[in-house]
């Protein structure tokens, strides 16, 4: 490996594992120093692209930590960014096992994003499965640990898809690098792989473990994995499969599905769950088309969605820090206790929203571009309709129903509001003004994308005049279906049902017929199988003690009277008798063995 080459991954690495011997004062001023020098570090290598890192394993395998391109480029700057932004905003978190799973999984993230063949790329995105998991079980609410281990074991079945693929394309093509797939030569190495990176973009069917368990993580460890895992997701895909067709389809039903259920969701990060899952989908559609433009915006999505998406996470997770509370239906009325946050919350709502000037507007307005120039007419309005959901659920359903509307709260939760800690106060704003300049300041965005050519200018009459209408139009909306988007004590059923009652049904599988059977062998072996062996011990031991031991003994006591008589013969004294039995039996021998 070359000496002028330090993975960002080892960095976050080694300083978690050195964190706990760090004590305070200085435990605060180490937190943020880890982070921020990982981020310069991305920043070096962003200055100086190529591949690192190329270590040969096995003889046969050459294995690429460090391969710096204009695709990665953009993805490692914002995930180390967010990785201060993150670590900042947990800055009043005591528990030292929480930032050790946190840079974890962000090591993971940016070992990913680095990788340069298969073996890398699976090493570290187990990495992001297992330290993310911690995330969830460190959560002491009730549910937690239950939604971890769903968590984990999603997440396993797709490693175990993932590494399928990659063994099966190595059988088929001796190669294991980490390049683009070719549709017009698909295999089933193909479609697993593609499968089990679906899975961490929670692609329906395979997304119902995102809502599920980022709204039973801790308050730092959500606004971690909203940023992390799909993204990064979305980075293996635009790697691998960038213009597979299907994509398309997938990421547009994905968008609708999202914000279908976030409409409907009464828990805050449940719903912003759900959320991630429709702007994915756009993320993912974009890859699907596959052009320069597409690939610029779904770069360009993920990077905002990274700070509107975790500054919304920051923002519900300060509310949940305050009042305990995570239900539209124990909240509402917050306005004059956490103004701050309410501040915070909104900028995010209309960054998602894609409000001019804000991040959103310029990202999601490439994606859909890209599918109108691309003759994917119907992929870009149902896309451009979408928006309206987004700005129905995230700029005004969500903060209405938290800080106005119908105040629901108990007064022990009116008198435990209030705004968070300054570090929370100081990551949301530092992710409120990133999500400004993003949409205001262009080339602060654009000089990062992997397709200079592909040129963008979303600041024109007509996009400006279109976004302001749908706008206007999803507020007039709201004014009147405010009531019927309200907060409902309500579970929405989802296909995690079927594999939730896949899991009751092997549970009633292996506590009913397969411990039945177990039980029956048992009986079985006891009353059959161990009465037969004692049965046949018991009578061995009987016909060795009397059998054996009594022909044996008796033999020896035959022989030992045949003795003590010969004995009696031949000891008597009289040498003549003695002779004469000799020479007698001497020519009875010797007469049997003449005629024989």
């Amino acid at each position: 490996m070359e000496t002028n080459f330090i993975h960002p991954s080892l960095i976050l690495i080694i300083g978690a594992l050195l964190l706990p011997l760090v004590k305070e004062p200085f435990r605060k001023i180490y937190l943020c120093v880890v982070p921020l020098v990982t981020f310069l570090n991305v920043l070096y290598l962003n200055w100086h692209p190529g591949t690192y890192g190329v270590v040969t394993f096995m003889g046969d395998w050459t294995l690429t930590f460090g391969r710096v391109d204009n695709l990665s480029m953009i993805f490692a700057f914002i995930m180390s960014l967010m990785a201060i932004i993150g670590t900042v905003y947990g800055l009043h978190v005591k528990d030292d096992v929480q930032h050790i799973a946190a840079w974890f999984y962000v090591s993971g993230s940016l070992g990913v994003i680095y990788s340069g063949d298969y073996l890398v790329l699976f090493l570290f995105w187990e990495l992001m499965a297992f330290a993310s998991t911690f995330l969830i079980w460190f959560n002491k609410d009730a549910g937690s640990l239950a939604a971890g281990y769903r968590y984990l074991l999603v997440h396993t079945f797709g490693g175990v898809l993932l590494l399928l693929g990659f063994v099966l394309r190595y059988q088929t093509t001796g190669d294991l690098s980490f390049v683009q797939l070719d549709e017009q030569n698909t295999q089933l190495f193909t479609w697993l792989i593609m499968a089990g990176l679906m899975l961490n973009a929670a692609v329906p069917p395979l997304h119902s473990w995102l809502p599920d368990a980022y709204s039973k993580a801790t308050v730092t460890g959500a606004v971690f994995m909203c940023a992390f895992t799909t993204k990064t997701a979305v980075y293996t895909l635009a790697r691998a499969f960038a213009g597979f067709e299907i994509l398309i389809v997938l990421g547009v039903i994905m968008a609708i599905y999202g914000i279908i259920y976030a409409m409907m969701e009464n828990d805050i990060r449940r719903l912003l769950g759900w959320e991630i899952v429709s702007q994915v989908g756009y993320m993912v559609a974009g890859v699907g088309i596959g052009t320069a433009l597409a690939i610029n915006g779904t770069c360009a999505h993920a990077f905002a969605h990274i700070l509107y998406k975790g500054l919304l996470f920051m923002a519900a997770g300060a509310v949940i820090h305050a009042t305990g509370k995570s239900k539209f239906t124990d909240l509402g009325g917050l306005y004059r206790k956490m103004p701050n946050t309410l501040f915070f919350l909104v900028i995010g709502g209309i960054s998602v929203s894609a409000f001019p000037f804000f991040s959103g507007f310029v990202s999601k307005s490439m994606i859909i571009t890209a599918s109108f120039e691309s003759h994917l007419m119907v992929a870009g309005f149902l896309l451009t309709m979408v928006s309206i959901g987004t700005f129905l659920v995230a700029g005004l359903r969500l903060p209405y129903l938290i800080f106005f509307g119908d105040d629901r709260c108990s007064q022990e939760t009116k008198d435990a509001a209030v705004d968070p800690p300054w570090n929370m106060h100081m990551a949301m704003a530092a992710a409120a003004f990133l999500c400004l300049l993003i949409g205001s300041y262009l080339p602060f965005l654009y000089n990062m994308l992997p397709y200079q050519e592909a040129t963008y200018h979303p600041y024109s009459g007509y996009h400006l005049s279109e976004t302001l209408q749908i706008l206007a139009f999803t507020a007039v909306a709201f004014i009147f279906l405010k009531d019927k988007l309200g907060a409902r004590p309500t579970i929405s059923l989802d296909l995690d049902w079927f594999y939730r009652l896949g899991g009751r049904g092997f549970l009633w599988l292996a506590t009913n017929p397969i411990q039945w059977l177990d039980t029956a062998w048992g009986t079985a072996y006891r009353v059959v199988g161990l009465y037969t062996l004692m049965t046949t011990a018991k009578f061995s031991a009987w016909f060795d003690w009397h059998g054996i031991d009594g022909v044996v003994d008796g033999s020896a006591g035959c022989v030992k009277a045949i003795g003590q008589r010969v004995a009696l013969v031949f000891q008597r004294g009289h040498i003549q008798q003695t002779i004469y039995y000799s020479i007698t039996f001497a020519a009875i021998l010797l007469i049997s063995y003449v005629w024989l």
